[in-house]
Order: structure tokens, then sequence, then C-alpha cells
């Protein structure tokens, strides 16, 4: 228990002074920053926690090597707002926020269906892992790894990565009311593809959340016992 407090209290930049104190509660400290930076940049207050706790839990177990950032791509919102908030957990600052694509099949304006199924051209839900920068046909893309059994665990197979598109852009919204979507992919703006991808890359977390019953039920990560609750 001890161990779990000490890594929440670097994540907080807090002193271990401030840990001895009887009184301090770094539970209730992370907890206070998570409902700030919600507040502070719109993201979902439930996205934010399955994020931290489970950036924790993965910690822990050694699965995130790029410790540094905390990617959401908060699909509670339209595509025509700027969903995607890359936040730099050393600081619990955000370092960017940008549109996002959903699937095709998941919706128009608003992501409303998932899937993990191979052709679906829906988006998938859930925890992922980010891999290795390659060139494909969508020009600098990033591999992703879905570790979540049932839910986004196809994701390789189903080529879904992260990578820029010209119709994720703010003329299309002005033209449209929405951006375009992809075949599952959470792509983004061509503009900024480099500079998320170059930020992301080797093994930091990326979360992609949505309020959905079928998810919180079967999602072991979100549903183990929280550390920070």
């Amino acid at each position: 228990m001890k161990k779990t407090f000490l890594l929440l209290l670097l994540i907080l930049g807090l002193s271990t002074q401030a840990f001895n104190n009887k009184s301090f509660n770094p539970i209730s400290s992370l907890v206070l920053k998570i409902e700030q930076l919600a507040n502070k940049f719109s993201i979902s207050k439930e996205a934010i926690q399955h994020a931290f706790n489970a950036y924790e839990k993965l910690k822990l177990s050694g699965q995130i090597l790029n410790q540094q950032y905390l990617t959401i791509a908060d699909f509670s919102k339209p595509s025509s707002e700027k969903r995607l908030f890359i936040i730099d957990i050393n600081k619990m600052e955000l370092v960017l926020q940008t549109l996002v694509a959903h699937g095709r099949n998941s919706g128009t304006l608003f992501a409303k269906n998932f899937s993990n199924t191979n052709e679906s051209y829906q988006s998938s839900l859930g925890f992922y892992i980010t891999g290795n920068i390659y060139r494909g046909k969508h020009g600098m893309s990033l591999q992703l790894s879905g570790i979540e059994s049932g839910i986004n665990d196809h994701a390789k197979q189903r080529a879904i990565v992260i990578h820029g598109a010209d119709y994720v852009s703010n003329n299309l919204i002005k033209k449209q009311g929405y951006i375009g979507r992809s075949l599952g992919c959470p792509a983004v703006p061509q503009n900024e593809v480099k500079e998320i991808i170059q930020t992301i890359k080797g093994a930091s977390l990326l979360y992609i959340y949505a309020p959905s019953n079928y998810y919180s039920k079967k999602s072991k990560l979100i549903n183990e016992p929280s550390l920070i609750s």
C-alpha cells in the first residue's frame, strides 16, 4: 500500500515530507487533481478516472515504458470538437488537444457503436499501448496494441493505428458539421500527426473512451480494484 501511495505522490510532484504528514491524503489529492483537469479541459471525469487508474496498474506491471504521457480520446464528445487529449503526467498539464476521427460505422457526429471485429469499420473502446512508427499508405503512422481481451485485442489484425488524414479538419467541420470518419482508426489532422506520434510513441498509454454499459461491464481494467478511489 505504501508503495502505491509513493507512486501517486510521484505523479503529483509532492514531497515525501508531505506523505509523512498524517493529515495528508495522497489519494484524495490525486482525485482532486483529476477533477481539476476534467473541469479545466472539459474532459469526461469518468474517462480521466479510468485512464489514471489503468495507467498506475499498467505501469506497475511494466507495460508502460513511455511513462511521461497519457492520451485520452474522449468519444463522449462530438467529432466536431477537439477530443484527443495528451497529458504530461509529470507536470499534470495538457500538452496537446486536437481533433480525432472515429470509425465510419460507429456513427456520424457521435461515436455510438463499437466493435472488435474485422471489417466492421467501427472504433474499439478501451486501452491501447503505442508501438513502433512506420510509413504506410497514410504516411507516418503509429502502431497500436489493444490490450483488452474481447474489446480491442484485434487491433493489430484490423490495422488500427494512429495516422494523419485530410478529412480530420476544421474546414470539413465548417462544411458539413463534423469531420470525416475512418475505417476504425483514431485518425488525426495531417499537420499534427508527426508531433502526436513523436510524443506518444514507445509504449505509452492511449484510452479511447465513450459512455458504454457494455464496455463498463466487460473491461477488467476498470473493474479491478481502483488505486485512486
